[in-house]
């Protein structure tokens, strides 16, 4: 027993049950790793699985609750697979606990607590190759990652699958989806197919969640889920394509997220971003968050009006979308030049020209480029953009899953930085943590957002599955009609705190009332009026100081509050069930008067957005009413006492207000 002897003496959290476990099962060892709060543990073994001897395996617990019961582990090559006959011969421990600021996010600071068990596996038999699976435990949750050592004339290798188990000891329900862009099914486990989308969250019990997620993919193939076909209810790793790599190499981080609500895992999706590593850009000054709108005239006048319209209603960039170097999907459009596509506006546009007006006026301007382009012309037109002076690029439509489209992606990612330039990711791209690495990674879609028209209850699912993995560039619409079709006009301004995007687009199918109507413009319903209620999204952020969920339930409702220095924003969203919710103010500094500015549903408001304002004292004592009408929501800015609506952290708005 000297080996188990070894390993428990090393590993001051092992617990007696694990102990005890060896014991009993002779040769065959096991460790467990416990998290901080002593809440989550993960075993990892070898034994029999499924009646094969020398099998990898793992479980995780919540407070002696089973979450992923005993699940096999291994990778798949080319040449053999390593799952079986294996054996521990190696183990190290360790705990790391430490706070980091991030360039932006949702919290100022976010804490890196966890301890670690890194084991090395080594077939019992010639050739004798090395696996080393390191078991990190979180409160927020465990993940796990594989490594392949250098090891002696083996150079490189071809993982052709990957097998990471998810068993379970029930068939709990579950939010899948099969596309980053498609509507989401409750579903049992055992209904789930081959291809199914990452975050998974799985509802355990009542007072139990958990999330199947993705970390740190950098230059791996993506993964999705799949059936277990040995068992039910249970799934497996599936990696959209094979994957080729030099040793030594590591792969990306497989995520169990737990906590006893969706609230609450909303809460701790930084566990993402802690998978990841630190920042590699030294000089992060020239990364900035900030409000967008959408330029959809492709002209110069257009532009113009989008300019002081970001100038006086305090957003700091505006976008040119497809069509300003020609058709995105033709192969001869050159995004070197500027080359309106007809289809979509007659112009002129001289983009030059106005990034120069722009930066008069303290406004960026952000320009979208489709993959066609990108793929093509990457090297040459980011220097060129810089040159020009644009703020970041908007990548479209980019190829996603296999290994080689996921390296040219985050490889596209690192050289925009070298050239001081933001990028927003587009289309079914879903974030695992790069941005942390690299911060110039502003947003990402991924997400079935405004352009999709998407039913309210299928925002109230993304919210809290698709969000648990970063930021979503949700395109927010304000004006257009989808917005009578499937919410409120209160409800769209909850998005702006509830979503979280650094780069948050606003006004996605309007323009400013002086804007020529030409191309895709529309018609005047898109016009942007004075409606007072638009002074909330003049003061609202896209980064924040820190965040609560209030009230949560998938598919239902929702109440966040975040906030940003001293004042505090809460987004409330609903379904098609009228219900009027208490929300206590309790995160308020005690003995501090504030204003709440509340923005409510009201069909008798003289605007045709038929929002209302009331303005309240309230303090940390305070419970608000919510009534929240189907489809409804509620936006409420809460400011310290002796703010005016027209101030920013007691400072009026100016004209042009980059901050």
């Amino acid at each position: 027993m000297w080996e188990e002897k070894q390993v428990a003496r090393r590993l001051p959290w092992l617990s007696p049950l694990s102990l005890l476990t060896w014991l009993w099962a002779g040769a065959a060892p096991a460790a467990e790793v416990v998290s901080p709060d002593g809440n989550l543990a993960a075993i990892v073994e070898v034994v029999t699985l499924d009646g094969v001897d020398g099998c990898l395996a793992y479980s995780v617990s919540f407070k002696g609750r089973p979450i992923v019961v005993r699940s096999g582990l291994g990778l798949e090559f080319a040449d053999s697979p390593w799952t079986t006959g294996l054996e521990i011969v190696e183990e190290a421990a360790s705990e790391r606990d430490e706070t980091w600021r991030p360039v932006y996010g949702e919290r100022s600071g976010v804490r890196d607590h966890y301890r670690q068990l890194a084991l090395l596996f080594r077939q019992r038999t010639p050739p004798r190759r090395s696996l080393r699976v390191t078991f990190r435990a979180y409160n927020e949750g465990v993940a796990f990652s594989y490594g392949l050592p250098q090891q002696g004339s083996l150079e490189s290798v071809q993982i052709l699958r990957e097998r990471s188990e998810f068993r379970f000891a029930k068939d709990h329900p579950a939010w899948v989806a099969y596309r980053a862009q498609a509507k989401y099914e409750k579903l049992p486990l055992s209904s789930i197919k081959p291809g199914c989308e990452r975050p998974l969250v799985i509802q355990v019990d009542d007072d139990l969640y958990a999330a199947l997620a993705e970390a740190r993919l950098v230059d791996y193939a993506r993964m999705k889920l799949a059936p277990l076909e040995s068992h039910s209810p249970a799934l497996v790793s599936h990696l959209e394509g094979p994957v080729s790599a030099r040793l030594p190499m590591t792969t990306p981080w497989r995520v169990v997220m737990v906590a006893e609500s969706p609230g609450r895992l909303l809460e701790n999706n930084d566990l993402i971003l802690n998978l990841n590593d630190p920042s590699a850009i030294d000089d992060t000054s020239w990364i900035k968050p900030g409000k967008v709108i959408r330029e959809v005239t492709l002209t110069t006048a257009g532009g113009k009006a989008c300019v002081e319209f970001a100038a006086r209603r305090n957003l700091q960039y505006v976008e040119f979308d497809a069509g300003w170097y020609g058709h995105e999907y033709s192969d001869d459009s050159d995004a070197t030049t500027v080359t309106v596509d007809p289809k979509r506006s007659p112009g002129p546009l001289d983009l030059e020209e106005l990034i120069r007006h722009a930066q008069s006026r303290g406004i960026g301007v952000i320009l979208y480029v489709n993959r066609r382009a990108l793929e093509r012309q990457l090297d040459e037109i980011l220097p060129l953009y810089q040159k020009w002076g644009v703020a970041g690029v908007k990548y479209g439509f980019v190829q996603v899953g296999s290994q080689e489209a996921t390296t040219w992606l985050h490889e596209a990612v690192r050289k925009a930085a070298g050239h001081r330039l933001m990028v927003d990711v587009h289309d079914e791209y879903r974030p695992t943590g790069y941005s942390r690495t690299y911060p110039n990674l502003m947003t990402q879609e991924g997400i079935a957002g405004d352009e999709t028209r998407p039913a309210n209850d299928l925002t109230l699912t993304i919210l809290f599955t698709r969000m648990l993995s970063g930021a979503a560039d949700n395109t927010i619409c304000y004006y257009d009609s989808r917005v009578d079709e499937n919410a409120s006009h209160a409800y769209q301004l909850a998005k702006a705190v509830c979503f979280y995007s650094p780069w948050q687009f606003l006004y996605w199918y309007d323009r400013p009332a002086v804007s020529p109507a030409v191309g895709g413009a529309g018609g005047e319903q898109r016009l942007i009026g004075e409606e007072p209620e638009l002074e909330f999204f003049d003061h609202v952020p896209t980064v924040w100081d820190d965040i609560r969920v209030i009230h949560g339930r998938i598919g239902q409702y929702a109440v966040i509050a975040r906030r940003s220095g001293a004042e505090w924003y809460v987004g409330c969203m609903n379904d098609a069930t009228p219900r009027t919710l208490a929300v206590p103010l309790d995160f308020l500094t005690p003995g501090r008067p504030y204003t709440a500015h509340v923005y409510y549903d009201d069909p008798a408001a003289p605007t045709r957005t038929h929002v209302a304002i009331n303005r309240t004292p309230v303090d940390s004592r305070t419970v608000l009413s919510v009534d929240l009408p189907a489809r409804g929501g509620q936006a409420i800015r809460i400011v310290p006492a002796g703010f005016a609506p027209n101030e920013i952290d007691g400072h009026p708005i100016q004209e042009t207000p980059n901050r």
